[in-house]
């Protein structure tokens, strides 16, 4: 038997989406991310460079977790779980309070979601929305 890679927690993820800048509001105004490097603008002499790293879109941050949003979807395509690749997002919260103050925002804003569910098998409580571009995230609180 081989040796394994010995990972880490996750360093970072990149989203591909349609509308950086409606992403970026999504999750900076709705889950609290803050932009941590945003590309230049096209008329700057960095933003051909920036390019090959950040392909027109930003990198924001929350805790340790970066989340990158790369906008090189066609307009109107959109997130299918169904298919090879990402399933969802979940992030953690600290209870189910916090799930059902969250509910209440997410009614505020007009954002679509599911019921808040209990999986006692995981000993979690889950919250399931969806972004824009239809990627399914959910927030988890324990039990």
């Amino acid at each position: 038997m081989g040796a394994q890679i010995a990972t880490g927690d996750i360093h970072h993820l990149r989203l591909t989406v349609t509308d950086v800048n409606r992403s970026r509001e999504f999750y900076t105004g709705l889950l609290g991310f803050d932009v941590a490097v945003d590309s230049p603008p096209p008329d700057d002499p960095s933003a051909e460079e920036a390019a090959k790293v950040l392909f027109g879109g930003c990198v924001m941050v929350r805790g340790n977790l970066l989340l990158g949003l790369r906008p090189v979807a066609p307009q109107g395509d959109r997130f299918d779980e169904n298919r090879v690749g990402l399933d969802h997002l979940s992030f953690n919260v600290t209870s189910k309070d916090e799930l059902e103050s969250a509910a209440r925002l997410f009614d505020e804003r007009g954002v679509p979601h599911g019921p808040i569910t209990p999986l006692p098998g995981f000993g979690i409580y889950i919250l399931p929305f969806r972004d824009p571009d239809n990627i399914a995230v959910e927030l988890t609180a324990p039990m």
